[in-house]
């Protein structure tokens, strides 16, 4: 697969504990800038969110967020953005940032960035896309959640052509190839129907 023009990353607007999770943000910024990929972010400025737009812009990125109203009026919105979209709700959010991708990207984060990109992983399932969706497995952070996958494959709740769609990679610098190796699983079926 050729390389996306933009890819929208799903990210902590929180720091964390460890210095190595705002360098993943950076580094991942420098990454896609340099490759000449936009960023699609959720258009915060605090934490990893501020981290990976700021990195992106300093190198000559272009830098698109997407944020709800009630954000940007808790004053949490980026204004030095090339462009700040302001919407009304999380669910129009989530369309615009998923319309506006070729690939998505999940570092570390909490109880949204863990909802965003299972929701972008079904939509996949679905059929509804078909590009890649990458995590980046900073100190091992996402190895539970990953395992949690596998299993679900193992339960028989996940499908293990549909495992394929959540790739994993250790850091930023492996994203590039991430998406150029990426070939979308042949899915003609997402669930079994038992015969009564």
């Amino acid at each position: 697969m050729a390389l996306p023009r933009d890819v929208c990353v799903f990210c902590g607007s929180q720091p964390g504990n460890d210095p190595a999770y705002l360098e993943t943000a950076r580094a991942t910024g420098r990454v896609l800038a340099g490759a000449g990929i936009g960023l699609v972010y959720g258009g915060g400025r605090t934490g990893m969110m501020g981290a990976v737009a700021d990195a992106a812009i300093a190198a000559g990125g272009h830098v698109v967020g997407i944020i709800p109203e009630p954000l940007k009026r808790r004053e949490v919105g980026h204004l030095g953005l090339a462009e700040l979209v302001v919407v009304r709700s999380m669910h129009e959010r989530k369309q615009m940032m998923a319309d506006r991708a070729g690939a998505f990207v999940m570092l570390p984060g909490g109880f949204g960035t863990f909802e965003e990109f299972c929701e972008i992983l079904t939509w996949a399932q679905l059929g509804m896309h078909d590009k890649p969706c990458v995590l980046v497995n900073t100190k091992g952070y996402y190895a539970p959640f990953v395992a949690m996958f596998d299993l679900a494959v193992r339960e028989g709740f996940v499908h293990p052509e549909h495992r394929r769609l959540a790739q994993a990679v250790d850091g930023p610098e492996d994203l590039l190839d991430a998406f150029d190796r990426w070939t979308p699983p042949a899915l003609e079926r997402w669930m079994v129907v038992e015969d009564a």
